[in-house]
C-alpha cells in the first residue's frame, strides 16, 4: 500500500467569495502532501470561480451541494476522499489524521471530524458556544472523510434530500462499518451572524426535512429536539458562560420556531398536492 495515499478534498461552492480564500488555504497548508483539490461551483454569480481557479480547476454542477459532492466525487481519483464547505478551514493537521486513522484501523471506513464556530458578533459567539457542546456527540456530528470504495457502493450522498443527507450517509454506513473520529479540527466560519439568518435556514432544511426523519425516525426525534442532551453534559460549561448560553438558548427557540414552521408549510403543500 502507498505510504502516501491520494486523498481527494471535495468542496462545492455557490457565492462564497467572502470564505472560499481563506478555505482553500487551508487545505493548501495541510501537512499531508498527496491531496487533489476539487472545486465544484454551483454557478456562482459573484467572485467565487475567479478565486477558486487560482488553486485549482472547478467544475460546475447544481442544483444543491448533494449533487455537487457525488460529482466532485466522480471526478476524484483518490483513495479518500474528504467534503468540505466552502465556509469552513482545515487545521493543519486534519487529512495527516484522517489517513494516520484510516491506515491504523482498516475497519474504519468514515471519520468525524469535531468542528468549532467562529465569527463575528453577539450571534456567532453564541453559536460557537453551541456548537462546543456537540463535540464527541454522533447523533449530532457526521462523518466527512470516507474510503472512496465505500462512499461509491453507499451510492455517495442522496441526491434527492436537501435537509440531513450528511447525517443520512452517516448512517447507512455506520450499520455496516466502523465510523470513528479524529482531534484536528475544522473551523466554520459564521462571519458576522444574523439571527434572522440562522432563522432562514433552518426555515429552508425544515421544508424538506421530513424524508431524512421517514428514514432515521427513532434517531432523528433525537437530533431535531430543541434542546438536547449534549447541553445538559456541558451544564457546567454553560453555566460559567450565561450571557452567551441565554443566548443561544434564545437562538435555538427561534430556529426551533423557524424550522416548525417549514416543516408544516412542506406537509400542508403534500396534502394540497
Amino acid at each position: 500500500m502507498n505510504s502516501k495515499p491520494l486523498v481527494s478534498v471535495i468542496v462545492p461552492t455557490k457565492n462564497s467569495e467572502a470564505t472560499i480564500a481563506a478555505c482553500l488555504r487551508s487545505i493548501r497548508e495541510q501537512c499531508y502532501p498527496n491531496i487533489e483539490l476539487i472545486i465544484v461551483d454551483n454557478y456562482s454569480v459573484d467572485r467565487t470561480r475567479e478565486i477558486a481557479e487560482k488553486y485549482g480547476k472547478v467544475f460546475l454542477k447544481g442544483p444543491e451541494r448533494s449533487a455537487q459532492r457525488n460529482y466532485g466525487a466522480s471526478k476524484a481519483a483518490g483513495k479518500y476522499l474528504l467534503f468540505i464547505d466552502s465556509d469552513m478551514e482545515l487545521s493543519t493537521k486534519v487529512i495527516e489524521e484522517c489517513v494516520e486513522q484510516a491506515k491504523y484501523d482498516q475497519a474504519v471506513k468514515a471519520l468525524i471530524i469535531p468542528e468549532i464556530s467562529v465569527g463575528e458578533g453577539f450571534w456567532a459567539r453564541c453559536k460557537a458556544l453551541e456548537r462546543s457542546c456537540y463535540i464527541g456527540d454522533d447523533t449530532i456530528e457526521a462523518a466527512r472523510f470516507f474510503d472512496r470504495e465505500v462512499f461509491a457502493r453507499f451510492g455517495g450522498f442522496d441526491q434527492s434530500m436537501s435537509a440531513g443527507e450528511d447525517w443520512d450517509l452517516s448512517q447507512r454506513v455506520r450499520r455496516e462499518h466502523r465510523v470513528s473520529r479524529i482531534s484536528a479540527i475544522i473551523k466554520h466560519n459564521e462571519g458576522r451572524l444574523r439571527l434572522r439568518d440562522t432563522m432562514r435556514k433552518k426555515y429552508y432544511y425544515a421544508k424538506s426535512i421530513s424524508q431524512y426523519i421517514g428514514r432515521h425516525p427513532a434517531l432523528a426525534r433525537k437530533q431535531l429536539l430543541p434542546f438536547r442532551p449534549a447541553y445538559f453534559r456541558h451544564r457546567r460549561r454553560l453555566a460559567g458562560d450565561p450571557l452567551h448560553t441565554l443566548g443561544f438558548l434564545v437562538m435555538k427557540t427561534y430556529e426551533f420556531g423557524a424550522g416548525a414552521l417549514g416543516f408544516v408549510v412542506s406537509r400542508l403543500f403534500v396534502e394540497r398536492t
